[in-house]
């Protein structure tokens, strides 16, 4: 490991044993986390089997999804949508610099709740594992897709009652998504 990414992970340790030794510090995390993300954050945390912020490739809609064997032939008739990413910072159940296609079923409910994705769009989003048949969808439809400024490191959320924009880095919601998944 070179000598930048061992100071990155012992800072990075610190910070963590100072949010678990600091409860205001972690308090404030989560509601950083709340306040961009929505009240429901901690849930969509938890139940995600992937978390990342990344940049979508492609999005395509396909008449079959990969799968096992035994599952191809299920498959074959069953339309997916489909989407490439690039992940640009794991958060959890991915590698960084990962390229991801996920199929999603396209007559799932949450297809008319996502946002539309575009080639070279900059998102955080929290999936589901994947099913048995390799599909998967955001967690809350689009409670789990958050659209992040041009550069992909920051969530912009203005505040309905001030108008205020509130700018939240992707390493601030990192701590309190990993905090709240007790990792």
């Amino acid at each position: 490991m070179c000598v930048s990414k061992r100071i990155m992970v012992v800072g990075f340790t610190c910070l963590l044993n100072l949010c678990q030794t600091n409860p205001a510090i972690a308090q404030q995390s989560d509601q950083v986390a709340e306040r961009v993300l929505g009240p429901q954050w901690k849930q969509l945390s938890r139940h995600a089997g992937m978390i990342f912020a990344g940049t979508v490739l492609t999005n395509a809609a396909k008449n079959a999804a990969k799968s096992s064997a035994g599952d191809q032939a299920a498959l074959r008739t069953i339309p997916t949508v489909q989407i490439t990413l690039r992940v640009d910072h794991a958060i959890s159940g991915v590698e960084s610099g990962q390229i991801l296609t996920i199929h999603e079923w396209a007559g799932s409910s949450s297809i008319s709740m996502h946002r539309p994705m575009r080639s070279g769009q900059h998102i955080l989003i929290f999936l589901y594992p994947p099913s048995r048949l390799g599909l998967t969808s955001p967690v809350g439809g689009l409670l789990g897709q958050i659209a992040l400024d041009p550069s992909g490191a920051t969530v912009s959320r203005r505040e309905r009652d001030t108008g205020e924009i509130t700018r939240v880095s992707i390493v601030q919601l990192e701590r309190a998504i990993r905090s709240a998944r007790e990792e």
